[in-house]
């Protein structure tokens, strides 16, 4: 019997739903394949899901498996598969009760060896496209619960491991959901504070007119006359974040794998600091 189960791929900052399919026999004894434009790291995943089934206390099939993620077309990278892949091929061969709950869920996360959970990037736009996509549940590992609780009206599953996972979706356990926390955008913690400056009064009367009026500035001077410390005070007087943008730059940090194991959510405005002489490619991926 072949199953499908929903999980997503980021594609820049925003997701897609990727359907994981899973079907057995009619081939060569034991064979596991996964088709579907996956790169090395997706391929690999075929030896982290066998033994984290096996370390689950699950029974790893013996006969051919073949995993399609679709869309065919579009590239599937990062470790993030593992789970669904897990699921689907549990589904498919009736270790896990086929239902209604796959319909309206999605299935993320990296597994170690022993079954255990390891956090992924890219987890809040995957929660995005799942709401987006009438999705109501989405399964994630225990330290993305919160980034991915970000999005309103979606329930979150904290899953520590896959055992507990399969014994929560047989109905023997019940995981609770992860519950929203209240953030404050009124008092973000600002280390470079313009009223720590002193002096340099016209300097900061043109930051405070470039600030009010979203214009750009360019400040010229000898090393040492407090040009970049007056640039990073900006983000001082900017106006405090909006829970959209707050968002917005949670994403970016999310997707590049830099978000604060402490926050979910990043509360003040970000200020970077390129040199002079970088590149197009080298401001896109700068850190």
């Amino acid at each position: 019997m072949a199953s499908k189960i929903f999980s997503s791929a980021v594609i820049g900052l925003n997701a897609e739903l990727v359907e994981v399919e899973a079907d057995t026999g009619g081939g060569e004894l034991g064979h596991f394949t996964i088709v579907g434009l996956p790169d090395l790291s997706v391929n690999e995943s075929r030896e982290r899901v066998k033994s984290a089934i096996r370390n689950s206390g699950l029974i790893f099939p013996k006969v051919k498996i073949t995993v399609n993620l679709a869309p065919a077309d579009l590239k599937k990278h990062g470790p993030s598969y593992d789970l669904p892949i897990a699921i689907s091929i549990l589904v498919a061969t009736d270790k896990l009760p086929a239902g209604k709950t796959f319909d309206n869920s999605i299935f993320v996360g990296e597994l170690a060896l022993d079954g255990k959970l390891r956090p992924i990037q890219g987890v809040l736009p995957i929660a995005l496209a799942a709401k987006a996509k009438g999705k109501d549940i989405i399964f994630v590992p225990t330290k993305n619960a919160a980034e991915a609780k970000l999005v309103k009206d979606l329930t979150v599953i904290p899953v520590d491991n896959l055992n507990d996972l399969a014994a929560h979706l047989k109905g023997k356990i019940f995981i609770e959901p992860t519950k929203s926390k209240p953030f404050d955008f009124s008092n973000p913690e600002i280390i470079n504070d313009m009223s720590h400056v002193k002096g340099q009064e016209h300097v900061k009367r043109a930051i405070e007119i470039a600030a009010a009026g979203a214009h750009n500035l360019m400040m010229s001077g000898p090393p040492g006359s407090g040009k970049t410390l007056i640039a990073r005070t900006m983000p001082s007087i900017l106006p405090d974040l909006s829970l959209d943008e707050a968002l917005e730059i949670t994403k970016i940090y999310s997707i590049a794998g830099h978000l604060p194991s402490d926050s979910a959510l990043i509360t003040a405005r970000p200020f970077r600091s390129p040199h002079h002489t970088a590149s197009g490619v080298a401001l896109t991926i700068h850190r």
